[in-house]
C-alpha cells in the first residue's frame, strides 16, 4: 500500500507552504512531519491537557484536533487542525485564541517561543 499523504485539501496547500519554511526551521520541520501522517495517526489534545502543560500567555501547537475535556484556566493561543466547537468556545473564553496553523505561520514565520503539544 502507497502512503498518498493527507486528502484534505487545505492540509495539502499547508503542507505545501510549510515544505519551503522545513528547510530553514526544524520547528516547522517537525510540524510537517506531524501533519503527513493519516489522520487516523493524528493527535488529539484535549482541554486539560493544555491547561496542565501550557503557561499563561504562551501558544500551543496541536498537529491535530482539539477537544473540550477539561477546563482552561490560563491565556493561551492554541493552533490546531481543528477545533471542537466546545474547545473553541472555552479557549476564548479564557481570553485565548484560535488559530489555524496556517495564521500561526504567517505570524511566526520562524516558530519561536510555540510549543508543540499532544
Amino acid at each position: 500500500m502507497v502512503h498518498t499523504g493527507p486528502t484534505n485539501f487545505q492540509l495539502q496547500e499547508l503542507l505545501l507552504e510549510l515544505e519551503v519554511k522545513a528547510l530553514q526551521s526544524g520547528f516547522w520541520k517537525r510540524v510537517m512531519k506531524d501533519l503527513n501522517k493519516p489522520a487516523r495517526q493524528r493527535r488529539t489534545v484535549n482541554i486539560y491537557k493544555i491547561d496542565t502543560f501550557a503557561s499563561n500567555g504562551e501558544t500551543i501547537l496541536v498537529p491535530g484536533k482539539v477537544l473540550s475535556v477539561g477546563t482552561l484556566n490560563k491565556k493561551v493561543d492554541v493552533a490546531a487542525v481543528n477545533f471542537s466547537a466546545e474547545a473553541r468556545e472555552k479557549i476564548i473564553n479564557a481570553k485565548g485564541k484560535t488559530l489555524t496553523i496556517r495564521e500561526l505561520l504567517q505570524q511566526n514565520p520562524q516558530g519561536k517561543k510555540v510549543r508543540i503539544l499532544g
